[in-house]
């Protein structure tokens, strides 16, 4: 099956075919460059998409994120950004390997068929160029033969007729013989040129066409099977993607297995607990008896400074405080934030007016405990420093979080300073270096932050303490907390003071409550005397300077080494032993503890 012994005189029609295999080429090469831009605009809107729904940076937005439900959906959006990726390499691979090739190729296909069919014409002008001079040949012999025939029957003509003279006669025999010599040399060279033009006729249609039409049959086989290869490509490119898609997937399925609804509620309890204790029952107050009405303590109603001291318990029973006045370590001195109206000496706020009963009930229905702060915070107030106007434990949490943040900027110039020394030392060897005095600003400068740093953080380390003072005592904390308050120390009974106030901003207690946190005092630190002496379970090393100015609190000096007792239960103390009667806790951050592996209760830290 070849096409030069089959379409050998089909020249014009495959000149049309080829052309036709020609565009489709082109237009499979339109196809895959539209296909690559669909790809690259899908994509970018996937890309536009999870974008659009990520969460802002150091916004309320991006808090939500903490819950493994939120963690699910920005794992898909994540997901779904490397799978906008896979099908931008799908783009470029088409791109690179398709359509860039085929472009390259439909250019060389091109001149390849041009010169083909330019050797068809140029061989088909020569076949007719033959012909042409065959047809000549042949009249020109012709026309001598018809001279050759009149001359021969005028010579004739002239002989037979006895009037004309011999000499005509002579010039009409010559004239004859002229013209029959130059049919006979029409004749041969008819003869000749007609062979010449049969042995190219035959080359024309045996040898030339063949030969041009077989490598333009090879040609169009060439591009029939670069378009196969081309499509087969297209398919290996979306299925090579397939397996990283499919992880894509996976790892969206997997994010959606991941979502834990009782560890999102964990993390909500911990978001927005306030650290309050729900108020108590309101007592029945019978209006029909002429005398004051008197309410219970856990009542919210209660107004402060009324009445006087008065101890309302015996033996071991408790008068009930707000949930701040608990079994706790003791809490660095209140900040200066505190309200004047927590001075023991100052002046009492006028006696509150009661409202009626259904007016309270509805208000502990419909409202959430406040305190003055929130007030404040509602008015467009600035943020206090200390974040005294947060419940206690979302208080305690942004202390928390300030004072790891100190730390690590602290950890930060610290590593500064010791590059600085070690440049320094660098200079002392070698003066050719630089000049050792030009780096005594510097390291000076970055003492100063350190210096700062540290009274910053000591600062919050206080509040903090404070706030974990205040907190309702957590599982293995009571046993640990010696008393709230020293019976002798001023700033203490301004702390209680403080804390006698209710999330409304009313008093809870009476002002002889005072000696109730007394007698509260004594009877924690009478546990706390009982116990036995603990072991050393490890030694420390304190890092920092720290004043112990409160009761159950102990001084240590930076780079004090001491023995520890009681590590840190995650209420930020640990309690270490200096001699056999000096002991107290010391906020863990401030020391380095190294626990003894085989001591018994240690644990291993990773």
């Amino acid at each position: 099956m070849s096409w030069g012994t089959e379409l050998w005189d089909q020249f014009d029609n495959l000149e049309k075919h080829t052309q036709g295999g020609i565009d489709t080429l082109e237009k499979y090469i339109k196809f895959v460059k539209e296909r690559t831009e669909i790809e690259l605009s899908y994509a970018k809107q996937l890309r536009n998409l999870s974008k659009k729904y990520q969460p802002k940076k150091n916004s309320k937005e991006e808090e939500e994120y903490r819950y493994t439900a939120c963690k699910a959906f920005l794992s898909t959006l994540n997901e779904m950004n490397d799978y906008a990726g896979q099908h931008e390499v799908i783009s470029e691979n088409m791109t690179s390997q398709i359509t860039m090739e085929l472009a390259r190729y439909v250019q060389e296909l091109k001149q390849e068929r041009k010169s083909h069919f330019h050797d068809g014409r140029k061989a088909q002008q020569h076949i007719e160029t033959c012909w042409k001079q065959l047809e000549s040949s042949k009249r020109r012999f012709e026309r001598d033969c018809k001279e050759a025939d009149r001359a021969q029957q005028y010579f004739e003509k002239m002989d037979a007729d006895i009037n004309v003279t011999k000499a005509d006669v002579e010039k009409a025999r010559q004239q004859a013989q002229m013209r029959h010599q130059m049919a006979e040399d029409s004749k041969a060279d008819y003869s000749s040129i007609l062979q010449k033009f049969n042995h190219e006729q035959h080359e024309y249609y045996h040898t030339h066409i063949p030969n041009i039409f077989q490598k333009i049959q090879e040609m169009e086989e060439r591009r029939i099977v670069r378009i196969g290869e081309s499509v087969k490509t297209y398919a290996e490119l979306d299925r090579q993607v397939i397996p990283i898609i499919g992880k894509c997937l996976d790892g969206i399925v997997k994010a959606a297995e991941s979502i834990d609804p009782k560890n999102d509620s964990q993390l909500a309890i911990e978001a927005y607990k306030s650290g309050f204790e729900p108020p108590g029952d309101i007592e029945f107050e019978d209006y029909t008896q002429p005398m004051k009405r008197t309410v219970s303590d856990n009542s919210l109603s209660n107004s402060r400074g009324e009445g006087k001291s008065e101890l309302k318990f015996g033996g071991k029973s408790k008068g009930k405080l707000w949930p701040f006045i608990k079994k706790n370590k003791p809490p660095p001195p209140p900040p200066a934030s505190a309200s004047p109206s927590a001075v023991p000496n100052g002046p009492q706020s006028p006696k509150q007016q009661k409202e009626p009963l259904s007016h309270r009930f509805n208000e502990f229905m419909t409202s959430k405990p406040k305190i003055h702060c929130f007030r404040s915070l509602k008015r467009g107030g600035a943020t206090p420093e200390d974040f005294s106007n947060l419940p206690p434990e979302q208080r305690r949490k942004k202390l928390q979080q300030k004072v790891d943040e100190l730390n690590k900027e602290i950890q930060k110039e610290m590593d500064q300073r010791d590059a600085i020394t070690k440049m320094k030392d660098v200079y002392l060897k070698n003066p050719q270096m630089g000049d050792p005095a030009s780096l005594d600003h510097k390291l000076a400068e970055v003492s100063q932050n350190i210096e700062k740093l540290r009274l910053e953080a000591q600062k919050f380390e206080a509040w903090l303490a404070e706030v974990e003072g205040r907190l309702p005592a957590r599982s293995e904390q009571a046993r640990r907390q010696s008393g709230m308050y020293d019976v002798q120390n001023p700033p203490a009974v301004n702390s209680c003071a403080q804390d006698r106030e209710s999330p409304d901003g009313s008093y809870t207690e009476e002002r002889s409550q005072e000696s109730e946190v007394k007698v509260l005092a004594t009877d924690f630190d009478d546990e706390f005397d009982d116990e036995e002496s603990l072991p050393a379970i490890g030694t420390c090393k304190a890092l920092y300077t720290f004043e112990g100015q409160n009761e159950g609190t102990i001084s240590v000096v930076e780079g004090e080494t001491l023995y520890v007792i009681e590590e840190d239960k995650g209420d930020g103390w640990t309690r270490i032993r200096r001699s056999e009667d000096e002991e107290g806790y010391v906020p863990t951050s401030y020391v380095e503890v190294y626990l003894d592996k085989n001591a018994k209760g240690a644990k291993t830290y990773i």
